[in-house]
């Protein structure tokens, strides 16, 4: 039987061969909990339970609401620790170490052939390193704590074909609103998606990470890649030497395979209030913006802030916008520094922003007032999302992001760098 990549990281996790469609009960390598845990925590102390299946395969992180803004967070977080405490969780990093799936990813907690499930509906972004990942509610959370193992049907996948070679200030983030674009903000819903073809090859770690963690924004449960030379290359640099090959089987069996010259796409924007009504920039010159935000567990990593570096280097963001720039951990975070990057964001005016998620999910730091209008490099524009539901959110690169703010208004990265 020619199996998909979910298929065969599923059959491993069975003990049995599957295929899509089929229910089974898995055991789960890694969890990954963020402000969520304290929900989930509740619901163990209302059934009694006070140990958890594996203290040293759960990760904790707070990410979504760091600094703490209000009192009632501050005690959320206390009874978080609390909650670490008890259960004799190993691996807490608290307010410290940056955005859940970026910390997940770069402290080697995520591994080929995984199946790791969290608190946070981008938990898929892991299958960039080819592990079956996907958020799950906190009551689920809940009982894979107590059991580490849950139930879950084998998804149909869908193979996305990447030919072709980006053009200068084209990135992933374009690859991956085109793709939504093209095939609707539905298109995969509860299947698994494969990157594939000489482009997907030759994506960096940082950029392969943009395609996966914005699969669930098409209703995917998983987004994977195979394992090739970078994704060995990046584990043996986290000192992960037993590296599993892991690729689909020639032959294998798809709901739908969808081919993109990667050649013909130019930079982009989802409109608002959905993922899926993409735009060249080009096509909408004069929407004023005043505010870009740069970051997120989509586009908060040093790939992206090198991007924005280069477009604002000696020069300055327009004086009606305001910029803020949230780098994804405060390992990238200090590499930016050490780099002299956040220096130049800084000097063009930006506002640099801790290791958080901030305003990406309308939590704080950042938020839009009525009739404002915001390009932003995270994932969702959704009606109300960062604030005020009478805002609009344009989803974009971290290029045509730091292109907007320099003009004042959304703008194609190519006019402003154009020699």
């Amino acid at each position: 039987m020619f199996q998909t990549l979910s298929e065969k990281i599923l059959s491993n996790k069975a003990g049995s061969t599957v295929k899509a469609g089929d229910f089974i009960t898995a055991p789960v390598d890694r969890v990954l909990c963020h402000e969520g845990l304290f929900l989930a925590g509740l619901k163990l102390r209302e059934h009694g339970i006070k140990h958890l299946w594996d203290s040293r395969r759960v990760i904790v992180v707070l990410d979504h609401y760091v600094p703490a803004p209000t009192d009632k967070i501050a005690a959320v977080h206390a009874g978080i620790r609390q909650m670490v405490a008890a259960f004799g969780i190993e691996h807490f990093y608290g307010e410290r170490a940056g955005i859940c799936h970026q910390v997940m990813v770069e402290r080697g907690h995520v591994r080929p052939g995984d199946l790791i499930l969290g608190t946070d509906s981008h938990t898929c972004t892991y299958g960039a390193l080819a592990a079956a990942a996907a958020g799950i509610g906190v009551s689920e959370m809940a009982y894979v704590l107590a059991t580490g193992e849950l139930w879950l049907q084998v998804p149909p996948s869908i193979r996305i074909n990447l030919s072709g070679h980006l053009s200068e200030w084209v990135s992933a983030k374009d690859i991956s609103l085109t793709v939504a674009g093209r095939l609707g903000s539905e298109f995969a819903q509860y299947a698994s998606i494969e990157f594939s073809g000489d482009t997907a090859a030759e994506l960096s770690i940082d950029s392969r990470l943009v395609l996966t963690n914005m699969a669930v924004e098409s209703g995917a449960k998983f987004g994977l890649f195979a394992v090739d030379d970078k994704t060995i290359s990046y584990l043996h640099a986290l000192g992960i030497e037993d590296v599993p090959a892991l690729e689909a089987d020639p032959g294998a069996a798809y709901a739908s395979e969808h081919m993109f010259d990667v050649s013909q796409i130019e930079p982009v924007v989802a409109m608002p209030h959905s993922v899926d009504r993409v735009a060249p920039v080009s096509n909408l010159p004069g929407e004023v913006i005043h505010q870009a935000f740069l970051g997120s567990c989509t586009n908060g990593r040093i790939e992206d802030l090198r991007t924005a570096a280069r477009i604002l280097d000696g020069r300055k963001i327009a004086a009606h916008v305001r910029m803020l720039v949230y780098p994804a951990s405060t390992r990238i975070y200090r590499q930016a520094m050490e780099e002299g990057l956040l220096k130049i964001l800084s000097e063009a005016g930006a506002v640099i922003c801790p290791s958080a998620c901030g305003p990406c999910f309308g939590g704080y730091g950042g938020l839009l007032g009525p009739g404002e209008v915001c390009v932003a490099s995270n994932n969702r524009n959704f009606k109300g999302r960062m604030g005020s539901s009478d805002a609009k959110i344009f989803l974009a690169s971290p290029a045509t992001v730091a292109a907007s703010a320099l003009a004042g208004k959304l703008c194609d990265p190519r006019e402003v760098m154009a020699p």
